[in-house]
């Protein structure tokens, strides 16, 4: 068993234009003064970081860590969620995520999708710049429009996307391979991959790539009605990354799991600062000890109710306090008898 790192910090929801937050610095100083160890860097994001510069220069990234360490502060990991995302875009969300491109592409499908390739080749170096060895992201979709078959699903729809999703994704997972990087592609709704089933589907198609994996948050499962705590058993050897985000399901007579188009707060399934929802993170922690799980615990802050200051003060407190440090011997040491290998036969009548 290991005990796992953290508390980390994913800086999405935090950066801003304003200090503390507009500077990897500043920032640093203030995670660092909540308590925790780690930042997930969103790549895309250049008040803090410079993905192109860190492809290139090892000089740049160097001083990316440098700075960190003035705060006592490690990187977990770079974050491609935005960049991945546009590797498969269906043509019914090109108007809505072409603001996660650079502005020379938008507009424009193929050069947005180009841009993003280039993006992810971008983060695998970088990545190895860094001292990294795992990276996060998004997979992108060109299924999702048809997840529910109504109207019925014309054969073979489903598997030409995830042909093509593989097809697209294998020269990246490819180049990550090259510099020891594993991708874990979050499980999330509005993703091909949002359960089991489709990351199983993707997998196989990439030839069961090993540098295609999971970063497992349980939020995303909770909201699904998915058993969260058995998928950890089920991809335990896929698992290498972690958001600890809470959500919550409340069933009501008028709403489920897809939430009757309402606002976040009004919706039966809802993120909650971690600790105000209904995720085990207990059992959540126990697993990670006994799956041997060797990253960080990293907060995603995702929250309809509460400040996201207050809820990255107590998450950093609340992950340092779930955090098992493993024991180092069994509890009935003091009982052992001290037997040898010939008084075990005697025990057992072996002559």
């Amino acid at each position: 068993m290991k005990t796992i790192k953290g508390p980390a910090i994913f800086l999405a929801q935090f950066a801003g234009d304003e200090s503390p937050f507009n500077s990897l610095n500043e920032i640093a100083s203030w995670a660092a003064d909540l308590g925790f160890k780690g930042v997930q860097i969103p790549s895309w994001d250049s008040r803090l970081f410079d993905l192109a510069q860190a492809a290139v220069s090892q000089t740049y990234c160097d001083e990316v860590k440098g700075t960190l360490a003035q705060h006592d502060i490690e990187i977990t990991e770079l974050s491609t969620h935005l960049q991945g995302q546009l590797v498969a875009v269906h043509p019914a969300y090109d108007e809505m995520f072409d603001g996660f491109a650079t502005a020379e592409v938008q507009g424009n499908p193929a050069a947005r999708q180009a841009w993003a390739v280039e993006q992810m080749m971008h983060a695998a170096t970088a990545s190895k710049n860094l001292g990294l060895t795992t990276h996060a992201s998004f997979p992108g979709a060109l299924a999702w429009p048809y997840f529910y078959p109504w109207p019925q699903r014309p054969a073979g729809l489903v598997e030409t996307a995830f042909d093509e999703l593989a097809r697209r994704w294998h020269p990246i997972l490819d180049a990550f391979d090259e510099v020891g990087v594993d991708i874990g592609f979050e499980i999330h709704p509005g993703e091909d991959l949002h359960d089991g089933i489709t990351f199983e589907m993707f997998l196989e198609r990439v030839n069961n790539h090993p540098r295609c994996n999971i970063l497992y948050d349980p939020s995303h499962l909770i909201l699904q009605q998915l058993d969260y705590l058995a998928f950890m058993d089920e991809y335990k050897d896929r698992i290498k990354l972690v958001h600890i985000k809470d959500a919550e399901f409340n069933a009501t007579a008028k709403q489920g799991v897809y939430g009757g188009y309402q606002s976040w707060i009004d919706r039966a399934g809802r993120f909650r600062s971690i600790g105000d929802g209904q995720v085990d993170f207990k059992g959540i922690f126990s697993k990670l000890a006994v799956n041997d799980f060797d990253g960080w615990a990293v907060l995603e802050w995702e929250c309809c109710l509460k400040h996201q200051e207050d809820g990255a003060r107590e998450g950093a407190e609340f992950i340092r306090d779930h955090i098992i440090r493993v024991t180092d011997k069994a509890f009935d040491d003091f009982a052992d008898s001290g037997v040898d290998e010939e008084a075990n036969k005697k025990i057992l009548g072996i002559t």
